[in-house]
């Protein structure tokens, strides 16, 4: 069992060893000078201490979103077709979420919604669809205003347009 032990100890060390003699080699490569072993080494350490901070460990327990009932749809969907370049975007289908707390005055949104493509022309002939084309993602901010709760469409920028086959 100790003889087992000994071995995973001995790759976990040939791998830190074979890793480290790659990252200051590539490094000397990338600057052409003598790499500098103590920032090299603070670096990786206040990397991977980053990455055990009470702050990500918050962020990595998974939560459901909170869904959003917004006032301005139309002018949502009208932005999200702009910035995405859809021919059309489906209000129905628009899901409005978000990770933060709904009690502060501004907060950032994930807003989904089903996109459209222009009609296709095949052989002389024009077929019109009702199917999707798209799953627009995009992020907002949303604020509190006149009764309601409103993303404004200046703050609006596309996470990604997918393509629904």
């Amino acid at each position: 069992m100790a003889n087992k032990i000994l071995r995973i100890v001995l790759i976990i060390v040939l791998f830190v060893v074979f890793f480290e003699v790659g990252l200051v080699s590539s490094y000397t490569i990338v600057t052409s000078e003598t790499p500098n072993f103590q920032g090299l080494v603070d670096m990786q350490i206040s990397k991977i201490t980053g990455f055990f901070s009470p702050e990500k460990i918050n962020d990595v327990l998974v939560k459901d979103p909170t869904p959003i009932n917004i006032s301005n749809k139309k002018d949502v969907a009208l932005r999200m077709e702009e910035l995405s370049e859809v021919d059309g975007v489906n209000i129905e289908s628009m899901n409005v979420t978000t990770f933060e707390d709904t009690d502060n005055s501004n907060f950032t949104v994930t807003i989904e919604a089903l996109g459209y493509a222009s009609p296709n022309s095949t052989s002389g002939q024009i077929i019109i669809s009702q199917t999707p084309s798209y799953k627009v993602i995009a992020k907002g901010n949303a604020t509190y205003r006149d009764g309601g709760l409103y993303v404004d469409e200046n703050t609006m920028k596309i996470s990604s347009v997918l393509k629904l086959y």
